[in-house]
């Protein structure tokens, strides 16, 4: 009987690796056998704290308030600055304020677009949707941010849009949705006042237009 209990213990200690080998051999077999028996059971009540950590750290992100998850956009130029630059008024001033500008080379303005803008009741009625050639003037006026700026040298009483080309409008922008503009100055002749200008339009993350501009400063 004793002989026979030998090999047990062996193939018992051969299957606790994570037992140091002269601890396994040193401990009893009947505790040898309850601790093998019981790493299961250690290995899950691990794998529980582990979830309920997790658990508590999503717990503590949803108790701040949507409403406070979200900072605002930053302003480098507000609307009284837009004001001061360019010509346009209401209802005819599609830029509230400026979030990113480099002197000569681009801006990135926004446009909130509301339930409150004059062109929504016929554009349309039943789906309110911002007319693309809006989104363009937009675009155009953010332009304008750029070209009249001193390092530049346009003239706010000659600034003329004159022309767009490969214009693509990939998603309807609604009442409601915030289009934020980048244009980018790609190539500028002072001598003749020309300048294009590579536009984008996003909404959330998204590419809702886009396309290239001719621009225009002259003088009399």
């Amino acid at each position: 009987m004793e002989a026979a209990a030998v090999p047990r213990s062996a193939a018992a200690c051969r299957a606790a690796p994570a037992l140091p080998a002269a601890r396994a051999l040193a401990m009893p077999r009947r505790a040898l056998a309850a601790s093998v028996a019981a790493a299961p059971a250690r290995r899950l009540r691990l794998a529980a704290r582990r979830a309920a950590d997790g658990d508590g750290v999503e717990t503590a992100a949803e108790a701040v308030p949507i409403e406070k998850r979200f900072p605002s956009f930053p302003s480098v130029m507000d609307i009284n600055q837009i004001r001061e630059i360019l010509p346009h008024r209401f209802p005819f001033l599609l830029v509230d304020r400026v979030i990113e500008y480099k002197a000569g080379e681009y801006a990135v303005g926004i446009k909130n677009v509301t339930i409150n803008d004059n062109f929504f009741p016929g554009h349309f009625p039943e789906r309110p949707i911002m007319p693309g050639v809006l989104m363009v003037e937009a675009m155009a006026q953010v332009g304008g941010l750029v070209m009249l700026q001193p390092e530049v040298g346009g003239s706010r009483d000659n600034f003329f849009f004159a022309g767009i080309d490969k214009v693509r409008f990939r998603k309807p922008v609604i009442a409601g949705d915030t289009l934020i503009m980048r244009m980018t100055l790609t190539k500028y002749q002072k001598r003749f006042g020309l300048a294009k200008m590579e536009g984008k339009a996003y909404v959330g993350g998204d590419l809702v237009c886009e396309g290239e501009f001719l621009l225009v400063s002259a003088t009399e």
